[in-house]
């Protein structure tokens, strides 16, 4: 009977979020909106189907394991220094402010200044899935306006981790009332530097040797594996030997991945299992929110929206054009900020672990998440109607000629590679793409490789040639290298698995897109060209048409002969694939 309950759970959860995230994202919303409606549909204070709760949160915990272990994937120092100016001060501050705003809530409804501390905590985190998704929807990605809050959300994602460790040192039982606390915080603070230390050196050298010889067997199971056990591992270590939390050990775990050659094929190949555990993650959440609170307690609710969608971003407002940023950034940044999500959760779910966050709080950050979430992209979309409202007043011109240019926009986005104006991406260097790279540098287009051989990466590394080691029929690998903004897609290897998804996921991303593929058989040229394919080459028709030539060569055909035959064997064989084709 457990195990059929496990079951009923899992795919109860799973499909009542499939139905809601769908519907969701049908009317423009995210699909957390979605996630977290899945959980209180299947939760107990709504009726209908009950998932068990208890399995939901034990799959939940691994969802936060996964989710810390893909922000330290995805953790860019360097963007972070790009941006610290206005950054780390703004996060800092904005953070403060919101967490004092709630701390005044908190006492002014009577709670403890500990449950006022972690309310404001979880307040003042923005959802770094939202954020990255109103970016993306509305162009802002390359813009200053987009370093700036990836920026601010990697030092917001920084506090957060720290907060992770430091909340069950400064709330936990039997520590707040001690005398020996600051001991306490020094030995914790010391184990944490321990933990660090020991999972860069010895996990810096250990994981990439280990991930290279796993990518060697060419398994895609093992290499997923692999990742997954690195994350849980080193999650789980750091409880169990040095008494952190886990999300700490799955952050580090992240990040010294992030360091190696194989940080793109891990987050294309292992995090997929990432979001499917976060999604139950989500889904546990909003089982622990009660409807009826909306009702009960209508004023807690509407002052914490309040903070995050006007304390928040006037906070943020205030500090990007103190430090002399346009009006249009600092009111871009401001309003991206204004939500709250998987942080919070996180932040919430540990206050109330501990005993310091009651049912109250916990319920009222899961309704100002979904109220939030659900607007931020409609208040995102009045950002430009307002702009051309407010550029006609004096305000605004006095900002707008008091801000001074900042050097944030020729840098590209962590983890993408910057992009010229006539770039080619050659999937596979094997003879075929060696010479293709070569002719294509001879001719002034940039090429950029995407390779599974790591070894060949290295070489090309050290050569001085854009490469990377991921599995082109992933959208984050093709995003990462470019394709965005790239002429060309070339597919060099005849036996590639996968070929038309990789065009159809490119010519998703890219519609103006070249792309030319190579296959071995005559058989599949038409599903390429149907995939989206413009040019498509087939060893068994390059045979018959270099056998042709060489046997009309022989009887002593005219040159105009040769070619006229030529034209016709290609329109039998390829169906003229190979005609028009002119490199620009």
């Amino acid at each position: 009977m457990h195990n059929l309950d496990l079951i009923m759970t899992i795919t109860g959860g799973f499909t009542a979020a499939l139905l809601f995230g769908y519907l969701t994202h049908r009317l423009g919303m995210s699909t957390i909106v979605g996630y977290l409606l899945a959980g209180i549909a299947v939760g107990s204070h709504t009726p209908g189907f009950v998932a068990d709760r208890a399995m939901a949160e034990q799959f939940a915990e691994i969802g936060v394991i996964l989710l810390m272990f893909g922000v330290g994937l995805q953790f860019h120092l360097k963007e972070l220094l790009e941006v610290r100016r206005v950054a780390i001060p703004g996060a800092l501050c904005q953070s403060a402010v919101a967490t004092l705003l709630s701390c005044l809530v908190a006492r002014w409804l009577g709670w403890g200044w500990s449950a006022g501390i972690v309310f404001g905590f979880a307040v003042s985190v923005a959802s770094t899935v939202v954020l990255l998704r109103v970016l993306v929807d509305n162009n802002e990605m390359h813009t200053p306006t987009g370093h700036i809050a990836v920026g601010w959300l990697v030092v917001e994602d920084i506090l957060t981790v720290f907060l992770l460790v430091i909340l069950p040192i400064l709330f936990g039982a039997g520590t707040a009332d001690s005398a020996s606390l600051p001991a306490a915080i020094g030995i914790s603070l010391a184990k944490i530097a321990l933990l660090v230390g020991l999972t860069f050196w010895v996990g810096g050298r250990t994981i990439p040797w280990l991930l290279e010889r796993v990518a060697a067997t060419h398994s895609r199971e093992l290499f997923t594996l692999t990742v997954l056990v690195l994350a849980l591992g080193i999650a789980v270590a750091s409880t169990k030997v040095f008494g952190v939390s886990m999300a700490l050990g799955a952050f580090l775990a992240g990040m010294v991945v992030k360091q190696s050659d194989f940080s793109f094929r891990a987050a294309s190949e292992a995090l997929p299992m990432r979001d499917a555990f976060a999604v139950l993650f989500f889904v546990s959440v909003g089982m622990l929110f009660n409807p009826g609170h909306l009702m009960q307690e209508p004023g807690l609710v509407l002052i914490t929206l309040v903070i995050i969608l006007l304390g928040k971003p006037l906070a943020a407002l205030t500090i990007v054009l103190v430090l002399r940023y346009a009006p249009r950034v600092a009111l871009s940044v401001a309003v991206a900020l204004a939500q709250i999500g998987e942080f919070s959760f996180i932040l919430a779910t540990a206050g109330k672990d501990m005993g310091v966050l009651g049912e109250s709080g916990a319920n009222t950050i899961v309704a100002a998440a979904i109220i939030s979430i659900s607007l931020n992209p409609l208040l995102y979309r009045l950002i430009g109607p307002l702009e051309r409202r407010a550029r006609h007043t004096r305000l605004w011109q006095i900002l707008e000629a008091r801000s001074k240019p900042h050097a944030l926009g020729g840098e590209a986005v962590p983890g993408l590679h910057s992009v010229s104006r006539d770039r080619a991406i050659v999937v596979g260097y094997g003879p075929t793409g060696k010479t293709l790279v070569r002719l294509l540098v001879d001719n002034g287009v940039d090429p950029f490789v995407v390779e599974m051989n790591i070894h060949m990466v290295r070489q090309l590394q050290a050569d001085g040639i854009g490469v990377i080691y991921g599995d082109a029929t992933n959208r984050d690998t093709l995003c990462a290298a470019g394709i965005q903004d790239a002429v060309a897609l070339i597919l060099t290897s005849s036996g590639m698995q996968g070929s038309e998804e990789t065009i159809q996921l490119a010519r998703e991303i890219n519609p103006r897109l070249r792309i030319i593929a190579r296959t071995t058989y005559l058989r599949n040229i038409q599903t390429l060209r149907e995939a989206g394919a413009e040019a498509v080459f087939s060893g068994e028709g390059e045979i018959a048409l270099n056998m042709t030539e060489h046997m009309l060569r022989k009887l002593g055909a005219t040159d105009e002969q040769i070619s006229r035959e030529r034209d016709r064997v290609r329109d039998e064989l390829l169906g003229g694939s190979m005609t028009g084709l002119k490199v620009t």
